[in-house]
């Protein structure tokens, strides 16, 4: 009996003794705060916060990867106590939600074949992309409603995803889920800064307009009588359309899918209504706005793209503040539009809708004279956005007597060239002189500059050596001057330090290899300031000034070019095909300039990657496409009355369509989709 209980007792000590060694050689910490945070989590382990689950976000929230309100899943209450548990405060998030982007169900679509496999759309897709003739439409089996834990998602009667945004907390499981990638997170920010790609259904006309507003959406509710409901689709993209519904060349029209039929809709018409509807309120309807991030931004330029970029930048939720050279905004639309066509009344109205967007402005202040860029970066604007305009807007502006600088050592060729003859016009150029672009006019330029006695010179050209604009005997003129050309190349970005520029990256158009050149003066060979957007550079020595302050130590800073969209021809760099060289080709593609701008400043603030441009919508890209037109009934286009027939309206901006016809016409659209229309009803 005694040897029993020893053998057990002397046992029990040797595991418990064991046991002890091991929880102390095999220990895993746990921070406290972690363990803190994740109980106040849900547990729902959805995804929609980037990271596998609850605890792992837990982990990155603690880390500070990871926002305290970053669970899509819980409320405002949650968010509260994981703030109190880190000793932060809650920002305002803005919300997500799913947005359905196809708009015909199978008994309205036209189908390929009839479906009875399993009842999932990837096993759908799986047999020729799915059953319906629309390479990209909703398959309507219901995987994204299963895939919901929210039971956010039901399946309508017209056999699509319909989202209850009480219930949606953009998790995005759905999304994720979705074979077509039709159905998409969606909220303001998500919506000014992607560009349409392939996978999304956008319409004929929405693909032509330059801005991108979902026309067929703004037509529906015209003719449903939300006039409001109508306005706040076009602002999502137009700042302008009161003046853009007066003067816009409507290139949507010349893509109405209705001209297989009889004649395009009025498209441009009926947003000249309800602009006049709003008008004549007088109660301006203002798209939504994301939260406030309190990041300053200026925007050289009060003409349509720059006050364009501080419409969108403050929706974005930031705080933009333009800067006009003259006493008046709007640019070339103020002195080179006929009265009649545009008055400045309705300018004015446009205008004051920026204004009350949050958007501050400086008249009479002018770059190069009144501030730098740098020093505006000193003062705590997070990026300043060049918007000045062509050479058009300075001739109107009255700035073509002396040479022009918007950012530190960069001047235009043409002031270069007018420099020889006109000596109220002064280059200061430095020791390290870069051409860009210029053709036939870059060998006068170098001979300018070495009269002025500059001895390193070098041309970046974006053509290849056979295709330059001068001939081989200005080539070897060139070459014994000792000057350096490089051929097929494009400046991508510009850099600097205080108020003196000293580099330029440049990319190879071929490779897409990058080098970084000494520069400290760029002679630009087009008619107008590139767009650039300009931010703090941060390196070992020195932090970017984050709380808006004023500072004293050594800025460097770097000029960012915008995105451009993929084409057949070599795009990036400065100069190419889809920059401004000089004025926009009409105000409605310079609001879209102002509108990526926007896109860009966001990004690059907060050191986000640009959306992959693979997949973009460009002219050069093959959609399906419809080239006929059946059950659709022929309706004749109604007729806007001249404006003089309407002069004793006792409407002062009724100079469009009649509410009646408004309708009428508004009931012409087929509410297209990629390839599905609305089909006239068979009566009988």
């Amino acid at each position: 009996m005694f040897q029993s209980i020893l053998l057990m007792g002397g046992l029990g000590v040797a595991i418990g003794t064991v046991l002890v060694i091991a929880s102390k050689a095999f220990y895993v910490y746990e921070d406290p705060k972690v363990v803190a945070i994740n109980d106040e989590l849900p547990g729902a382990n959805c995804g929609g916060c980037g990271y596998p689950g609850c605890s792992a976000n837990a982990e990155a929230i603690v880390n500070g990867e990871s926002a305290v309100n970053s669970c899509v899943a819980a409320g405002d209450d949650v968010a509260l106590a994981i703030a109190q548990v880190m000793g932060v405060s809650v920002s305002d998030s803005e919300p997500e939600f799913a947005g359905p982007g196809c708009y015909y169900g199978k008994d309205d679509a036209d189908m390929e074949y009839k479906y009875l496999g399993v009842t999932d759309c990837r096993a759908a897709a799986l047999l020729f992309g799915g059953m319906k003739v629309c390479r990209i439409g909703c398959l309507g089996l219901g995987t994204c409603v299963k895939a919901c834990m929210f039971g956010a998602l039901s399946i309508g009667s017209d056999g699509l995803p319909k989202v209850d945004q009480e219930k949606c907390t953009g998790c995005g499981a759905c999304e994720r889920v979705c074979p077509k990638h039709i159905i998409r997170l969606t909220s303001v920010t998500r919506r000014i800064m992607r560009e349409y790609t392939q996978e999304e259904c956008i319409t004929p006309c929405q693909r032509a307009c330059p801005t991108g507003i979902d026309i067929k959406k703004y037509i529906r509710l015209i003719r449903e009588g939300d006039y409001g409901g109508s306005l706040q689709v076009i602002k999502e993209r137009n700042p302008f359309p009161s003046v853009i519904s007066r003067i816009c060349p409507a290139p949507c029209e010349f893509n109405c899918r209705r001209l297989l039929q009889d004649e395009s809709v009025g498209i441009n018409n009926l947003k000249r209504f309800v602009c006049d509807y709003e008008m004549n309120q007088d109660m301006r309807v203002l798209p939504y706005k994301a939260p406030e991030t309190g990041k300053k931004i200026a925007i050289i330029g009060g003409g349509v793209q720059g006050l364009s970029t501080a419409f969108f930048s403050a929706r974005l939720g930031h705080d933009p503040m333009v800067f006009e050279a003259t006493d008046s905004l709007g640019g070339i639309l103020r002195k080179a539009i006929a009265r009649e066509r545009l008055s400045m009344d309705v300018l004015d109205w446009d205008i004051e809708g920026v204004r009350q967007m949050g958007v501050d402005i400086q008249t009479q202040t002018k770059a190069g004279t009144d501030f730098t860029i740098d020093k505006l970066l000193k003062q705590g604007f997070q990026a300043v956005f060049t918007a000045t305009g062509g050479w058009d807007s300075r001739l109107a502006r009255g700035g073509v007597d002396q040479s022009e600088t918007v950012f530190p050592g960069a001047y235009l060729l043409i002031d270069l060239l007018r420099s020889k003859s006109d000596e109220n016009i002064k280059i200061s150029s430095g020791e390290n002189v870069v051409i860009a672009g210029g053709g036939a006019s870059v060998p006068e330029a170098v001979a300018i500059l070495k009269e002025n006695g500059e001895k390193t010179i070098t041309i970046i050209l974006r053509k290849q050596m056979n295709d330059a604009s001068f001939d081989s005997f200005a080539m070897d003129e060139l070459s014994k001057v000792g000057i350096t050309i490089i051929y097929h190349t494009g400046i991508t970005k510009v850099m600097g330090e205080e108020g003196q520029l000293t580099a330029i990256e440049y990319a190879d158009l071929d490779t897409g290899k990058k080098q970084v050149m000494d520069t400290d003066t760029l002679i630009i060979g087009s008619g107008r300031f590139p767009e650039l957007v300009f931010i703090p550079v941060k390196n070992d020595e020195q932090d970017i000034n984050e709380d808006q302050t004023e500072t004293t130590e050594p800025l460097a800073w770097q000029g960012v070019e915008l995105q451009k969209k993929p084409d057949a021809n070599k795009e990036r760099g400065l100069l190419s095909n889809q920059d401004a060289i000089s004025e926009y080709s009409s105000a409605v593609a310079a609001i879209n300039g102002g509108r990526k701008a926007a896109a860009a400043i966001h990004n690059l603030m907060y050191g986000i990657e640009f959306q992959e441009p693979s997949r973009f919508i460009t002219e050069q890209t093959l959609l399906q496409d419809v080239f006929s037109l059946n059950n659709v009934d022929i309706a004749p286009r109604n007729i806007m009355e001249p404006a003089q027939a309407k002069k004793d309206s006792k409407d002062n901006f009724s100079t469009g369509f009649s509410e009646e016809q408004a309708m009428a016409e508004a009931a012409r659209c087929l509410r297209c989709g990629l390839v599905c229309y609305e089909k006239s009803k068979v009566i009988g």
